[in-house]
């Protein structure tokens, strides 16, 4: 961890999405502050504030982590993917397509961690059964569709993947 003064700025690199940002920090900055309201990626959201919901999902490294627990500065150099890096252009991933395909969105605010949580688990396990994928979403809560379509839609988009080689 870098060490440094009260009112001291650290200067990092996020490797968001595939783009370098050189951005000074502070030392109790969240990542999902600095994502937020420094580099203005508002796909990721701000829910509890304290990982219990997910809504703050985003993978590091290829892992699903809740971004407002992770101080910015250990996240410096790390490979890190938003809801905004899945898409390609406007051709959204296979996972966006099924949510909106299954009608597994709708308030839309658990989604994007959702879907990231969903990405992980499908980079690991090509094809889950329902209760992996319980697992692997059981980080990130919904208040609106009681998770079946969520489920639906993740199975949908791993055979969709499979099927195009993903």
């Amino acid at each position: 961890m870098i060490s440094c003064e009260k009112g001291e700025k650290i200067e990092i690199t996020l490797n968001i999405n595939s783009v370098d940002y050189r951005i000074e920090v502070g030392p109790h900055e969240t990542l999902l502050d600095v994502i937020r309201d420094r580099i203005g990626l508002t796909g990721t959201k701000k829910g509890c504030d304290t990982g219990e919901c997910g809504a703050c999902t985003v993978l590091s490294e290829g892992q699903p982590v809740n971004s407002c627990l992770i101080l910015a500065v250990d996240a410096d150099n790390k490979l890190l993917l938003t809801i905004e890096g899945l898409s390609c252009g406007n051709e959204l991933h296979p996972l966006q397509k099924a949510f909106v395909g299954q009608g597994a969105v709708q308030c839309g605010y658990c989604s994007p961690g959702m879907i990231l949580s969903a990405k992980a688990l499908l980079d690991e396990k090509a094809l889950p059964t329902k209760k992996e994928i319980h697992e692997g979403i059981s980080g990130n809560l919904c208040r609106c569709t009681g998770y079946a379509k969520i489920v639906k839609a993740i199975s949908a988009a791993a055979k969709d993947m499979k099927d195009t080689n993903l």
